[in-house]
C-alpha cells in the first residue's frame, strides 16, 4: 500500500503549480483492482481537458517517484456538485450551503445530519438542521458533502 500522506503532499504540490486545488484523494480497491482517485478543482470549474492534462502530469510524477508499487488505475475528476468538504477552508467557503454530514460515532443516536452549513466557529463545524444547531469537531466527521439544490 502506498504512503497516502506522501501521495497527497506530492499531488497537492503539483496541482498548486497548475493553479488548482486538491479536493480529495482516495486509494481504494474496486472490482479486484486498485484505484487512485483524485478530485481537483479550480476557480471556474474543472473541465474534461483539465482532467486529461492532470492525469498525464500526475501519472508521470508518480511513476518518476515510484510512489505506487502495484498495478493501479489513476482517475482524475472534478469534485462534482456534491463535493466532499474536508478542510476548514471548505467549510468556510461553502458557508450558507446545504450539507450532509456523517459522523464517525452517533450523536444522540444519530450519525447522519442534513442542514445549512453556518461555517466554522472556535474550530467547530456549525450546521443548522432546522431543529437545532450542531457544533461538530472536525475529528468526529466521517464525511461531509454539499447537498446541491436542484430544481427539475
Amino acid at each position: 500500500m502506498p504512503d497516502i500522506k506522501a501521495l497527497e503532499t506530492a499531488v497537492d504540490g503539483l496541482l498548486n503549480q497548475e493553479g488548482m486545488e486538491l479536493v480529495d484523494l482516495r486509494w481504494l480497491q474496486e472490482n479486484g483492482r486498485w484505484v487512485l482517485r483524485i478530485y481537483a478543482d479550480k476557480h471556474g470549474g474543472t473541465t474534461l481537458k483539465d482532467c486529461e492534462y492532470l492525469s498525464n502530469r500526475v501519472g508521470a510524477m508518480l511513476d518518476a517517484m515510484d510512489a505506487v508499487e502495484c498495478s493501479y488505475t489513476l482517475e482524475v475528476s472534478s469534485p462534482g456538485l456534491d463535493r466532499v468538504l474536508k478542510k476548514e477552508k471548505d467549510f468556510l467557503r461553502f458557508s450558507g450551503y446545504q450539507v450532509h454530514v456523517r459522523l464517525k460515532e452517533p450523536l444522540e443516536g444519530q450519525r447522519n445530519f442534513k442542514g445549512r452549513l453556518q461555517g466554522v466557529e472556535a474550530g467547530l463545524i456549525v450546521v443548522d438542521t432546522g431543529a437545532r444547531v450542531l457544533n461538530i469537531p472536525p475529528s468526529s466527521v466521517e464525511e461531509a458533502r454539499l447537498q446541491p439544490d436542484i430544481d427539475i
